[in-house]
């Protein structure tokens, strides 16, 4: 097999198993290293954002793989599907996989206790939607079930990891105040205290 036909199988493979795939089972399937299977994977992803072609490669993490349908074309791919629109997700389930995905894994009374309200029906429907998985149980009193974001979240947010979240706070803006603050008097802070 040459390399045009390691690629073409590469893209077969990735279009037959529809879910993310790791690196190692496509270049034990090629039997080539892992080394070689990432050069092609690469190749072919490359090969797809050259021609704007209605494929796409994510790579989730260092070793996962998956072809998608490339956003730009989802509104074409909807309407051909003839498929109904799902509903958005309710503030209270982007608060709930918000919590989950900055802290995971966690409980459903962590949840709570952040959020301040019941969350089981949230955290059901998200369990239904394949947004969040369960992710084994937690060494604490009761082994309570702990939860963690699925690669659908990544992909329906468009991450390629989680260290892709935007950062909670900041930082830049938080370590100006601190400079600002430095540098000021004491009378300087007093002066602006009393005009506020």
């Amino acid at each position: 097999m040459n390399d045009t036909q390691r690629i073409g199988a590469l893209e077969a493979m990735l279009f037959a198993h529809a879910e993310p795939v790791e690196m190692q089972r496509l270049a034990d399937a090629l039997r080539l290293s892992a080394a070689e299977t990432e050069e092609l994977l690469e190749r072919l992803q490359k090969r797809y954002d050259e021609q704007e072609s209605g494929f796409a490669l994510l790579r989730f993490g260092p070793d996962r793989w998956q072809m998608t349908t490339r956003p730009y074309y989802g509104e074409v791919v909807k309407r051909i599907l003839d498929t109904r629109r799902n509903a958005p997700l309710s503030p209270a389930a982007l608060e709930v996989l918000a919590v989950i995905a900055y802290n995971q894994p966690v409980s459903r009374s962590f949840i709570e206790q952040v959020r301040g309200v019941d969350s089981s029906s949230t955290v059901t429907k998200l369990l239904e939607k394949g947004l969040i998985e369960e992710a084994g149980r937690l060494d604490l009193p009761g082994k309570p079930v702990a939860f963690q974001v699925t690669d659908t979240f990544l992909r329906v947010f468009g991450l390629g990891s989680l260290q892709d979240l935007p950062p909670l706070h900041d930082e830049n803006a938080a370590g100006e105040i601190e400079e600002s603050a430095q540098e000021e008097t004491p009378d300087e802070a007093a002066e602006q205290l009393e005009w506020k």
